[in-house]
């Protein structure tokens, strides 16, 4: 699969929504970056298991990090991982919040910063208007 095809396909999977926090393509300025999610300098491959499409806030929060603290009780979880884990048994929405349900939502919401200002009323707006 060439390159452009293989975006093509990762942006297909996620249906243009943020494999991290949920968010729609259209709702942003900027482009969704196709990321690894096992960063390349810990070994990850750019093969279609790999890879995600993530909002540039995820992708440039996420970095190389494999894995954070957990802020219920700081120990160190591993990050949700978009391919393995099942989002809704790690991330509910509570009114425009993100809540994590495990040590790997948690982390990953905490971690990506899910929850700043901005981002719940970008998540309140789409939802008032039934597009989320």
């Amino acid at each position: 699969m060439n390159e452009v095809t293989l975006r093509q396909f990762v942006r297909k999977r996620a249906a243009n929504r943020c494999e991290y926090c949920h968010l729609p393509q259209f709702s942003v300025d900027a482009m969704f970056h196709v990321e690894h999610v096992r960063p390349k300098q810990h070994g990850g491959s750019s093969d279609i298991d790999n890879l995600a499409l993530a909002c540039d806030r995820c992708n440039l929060h996420k970095g190389p990090n494999l894995t954070g603290i957990d802020p219920l009780d700081d120990s160190v979880a591993m990050l949700f991982h978009p391919r393995r884990d099942d989002w809704d048994e790690h991330f509910e929405l509570q009114d425009s919040v993100l809540v994590g349900r495990t040590p790997a939502g948690r982390t990953t919401v905490e971690l990506l910063q899910m929850n700043v200002l901005r981002r719940r009323q970008l998540r309140a707006s789409l939802m008032s208007e039934g597009r989320w």
